[in-house]
């Protein structure tokens, strides 16, 4: 007998454009099959569907924390970010001077037995930190990554204040080192 795959549905967050992605699982004695990414779902919610690259990042430890990352214009990316094995605590931050939540946060805690998704647009930055070891995500963008509009704010910057669940124990040089967002050109720049 066969089944339709139920839809997607779709919950704005305290980030202006960034949306909560809830699958519909069909269920039968098989386990589950449900829709992962649907353009014209997200098309008839007036946003971004189309993706030109698929992303996995695996880390093995707790603690874990990539991010925050953006690519500059005119490479901006919208990200849909799906956590398939572990947990993460999924955080965006609004970096669009012009938006109604601009520099606010949101965080959601991402785990494979909880069927969502995180849609983050242009304009925001994202990173997430592992709250398990062994944890992975894939994410898709909707641009291909371009090195020379790799981008980043730091995560504990007083700016945002944002309020991770864990302590940080494993991060790059790179994401530690990012400038505070106040001094940086792009924040200087964004204030004007």
């Amino acid at each position: 007998m066969y089944l339709p795959v139920y839809g997607m549905l779709f919950s704005e967050l305290d980030v202006s454009g960034v949306y909560l992605l809830k699958m519909e699982p069909r269920h039968d004695e098989r386990g589950h099959f449900a829709r992962l990414l649907c353009e014209q779902e997200l098309a008839r919610q007036g946003l971004q569907g189309r993706f030109v690259q698929v992303n996995s990042g695996f880390s093995p430890r707790a603690g874990t924390l990539r991010g925050l990352h953006f690519q500059q214009p005119p490479h901006t990316e919208v990200k849909i970010v799906r956590c398939t094995r572990g947990a993460v605590f999924d955080v965006a931050v609004d970096l669009r001077p012009g938006s109604p939540t601009f520099r606010r946060w949101v965080g959601v805690e991402l785990r494979p037995d909880i069927p969502t998704l995180l849609y983050v647009p242009e304009g925001c930055a994202h990173g997430y930190l592992t709250l398990v070891d062994d944890t992975e995500v894939i994410y898709f963008t909707s641009r291909p990554y371009a090195p020379q509009a790799a981008c980043g704010v730091r995560y504990d910057d007083p700016a945002f204040g944002i309020q991770w669940p864990a302590p940080v124990r494993v991060i790059s040089q790179a994401d530690r080192s990012w400038p505070d967002f106040s001094s940086s050109p792009f924040g200087l720049a964004w204030r004007s």
